[in-house]
């Protein structure tokens, strides 16, 4: 029988049921999604190569062994996406730059090989901007398989760097992907396309195998329908890796009914919606009105530090050593967007000492930081202060005046996690983000409330019109 259109938007632990109740097939499944891959990719930039034959392999398999009662776990049979910035064994691994769309890398990344052991089926390698957005891009056309499109709007942005995983989760041609994040990159386009998306602390997802833009700072992690399916993904990817010193060997393990409870303690971020779209502040307030059905609310204010500073010191520093040989070979003329060809040459002459203060002052915004959320169970904010850009205006000319607090930067200096889940629509009807921030390692508290707060709402249920 036909598999139902709705379905492409349909959570993890529901496919999960009908391939292990046998109303599906994986190769069933895999066809259906192949087949939206094909169709729908190109109409949103969204699919750099799509694996079809690895897919029907990896899904004959994963049938094989369903058939004889050995199922590997949540994830066994579910076609996938990754953010083409994993390496993959036989299938070209891009970055999204133009010098590297023929390069193949003869390994697999330690994500994909964790995933593959879970049963998952590779089917996609998605589109991103090109070398992760480290360049100093200001538009959207930064890639050179296009912009990103929104699903909700094919005039505006999905949102970058993970601009491939937001458009094919929120468009139903995979039910999720992994994405990264050095500085927005996953919760940005995850807002903006009205998906689920989850930043893991640094250090709790081997990042062996992936392209390294900032070695402090980058993080693998899902992007998908639900809290639930990203709290089951992370407890895929996660732990630690010979391969990746800088993997953390703290243990994890994801179990829906192990979560915290409610009620909740919670906290705002003072001045958290002075500069937002009204829209954006309309939402948000609404969501805490439901978060004060389960939650105690109360108001924190952050540090005086210069986060976004030290954040773009940081990854400027470190991207200018990583793509030294990008620049003195000359690939990086043919990279897409203008501002990205030369867009390093500034970086290469950032002083020794402001990466070392930068360092310096990190340290003790961690320090601050932890003492501070450490009573709550998360930190919330408006993911963006705006709904996704339109294409082919600047960035800053877009969202000129608006701008949301400096916990994107803070968090992401100091490592900590973050969970984006939507909460309404704004502007052009287009989605909106509700994040939850919260301390190092403890991804499971910020499952808990999205969870929670999904299980009370039906936002994460709403379909763009593709």
């Amino acid at each position: 029988m036909p598999i139902p259109p709705d379905l492409a938007f349909a959570s993890i632990r529901t496919l999960g049921d009908h391939l292990r109740c046998g109303r599906l097939t994986s190769v069933e499944l895999t066809r259906f999604f192949l087949k939206r891959l094909a169709r729908l990719g190109p109409k949103f930039n969204a699919v750099v190569t799509v694996t079809a034959r690895q897919a029907f392999r990896q899904a004959q398999r994963a049938d094989r062994e369903l058939a004889c009662d050995n199922a590997r776990g949540p994830l066994h049979g579910i076609p996938f996406g990754v953010k083409d910035l994993l390496a993959t064994r036989g299938v070209p691994t891009t970055w999204g730059a133009a010098p590297y769309k023929a390069r193949v890398i003869d390994e697999d990344a330690t994500v994909i090989v964790r995933l593959r052991e879970a049963g998952a089926v590779l089917a996609a390698k998605l589109a991103m901007v090109e070398i992760a957005g480290g360049m100093g891009y200001r538009q959207a056309n930064a890639s050179f398989s296009g912009p990103g499109l929104n699903p909700w709007n094919t005039s505006r942005w999905s949102g970058g760097s993970s601009s491939g995983p937001g458009s094919a989760v929120a468009a139903g041609l995979v039910p999720f992907a992994i994405g990264s994040e050095t500085w927005g990159s996953i919760v940005t386009p995850s807002a903006f396309c009205g998906i689920t998306g989850l930043r893991p602390t640094y250090g709790r997802v081997s990042r062996h195998g992936a392209m390294a833009l900032s070695w402090t700072m980058d993080k693998l992690g899902p992007m998908a329908r639900t809290a639930d399916d990203c709290g089951l993904l992370l407890g895929t990817i996660a732990g630690p890796d010979p391969a990746d010193p800088t993997a953390s060997d703290r243990p994890y393990a994801y179990c829906a009914t192990g979560l915290p409870r409610s009620p909740f303690r919670l906290a705002v971020v003072k001045g958290a919606v002075d500069h937002v779209q009204p829209e954006v502040k309309k939402n948000y307030e609404a969501s805490l009105a439901v978060l004060r059905r389960f939650a105690c609310i109360d108001e924190i204010e952050l540090p005086d530090f210069p986060y976004n500073t030290v954040a773009g010191t940081l990854i400027d520093a470190e991207m200018s050593a990583a793509f030294e040989g990008m620049v003195t070979s000359g690939d990086v003329w043919e990279l897409t967007a203008p501002e990205d060809r030369w867009g390093t040459q500034a970086a290469m002459m950032i002083p020794a000492r402001d990466y070392i203060n930068a360092m310096r002052i990190r340290g003790r915004i961690g320090r601050v930081i932890d003492p501070l959320f450490a009573p709550y169970d998360a930190v919330v904010t408006p993911t963006r202060a705006t709904v996704a850009y339109p294409l082919g205006r600047a960035f800053d000319e877009y969202a000129a005046g608006r701008h949301s607090t400096s916990i994107g930067a803070a968090a992401n200096v100091a490592g900590l996690p973050a969970i984006t889940l939507p909460n309404g629509f704004g502007e052009n009807h287009l989605p909106t983000g509700l994040q939850f921030t919260g301390r190092a390692f403890d991804e499971n508290r910020l499952i808990a409330v999205a969870n929670t707060y999904q299980e009370t709402t039906n936002w994460h249920r709403k379909q763009p019109p593709v």
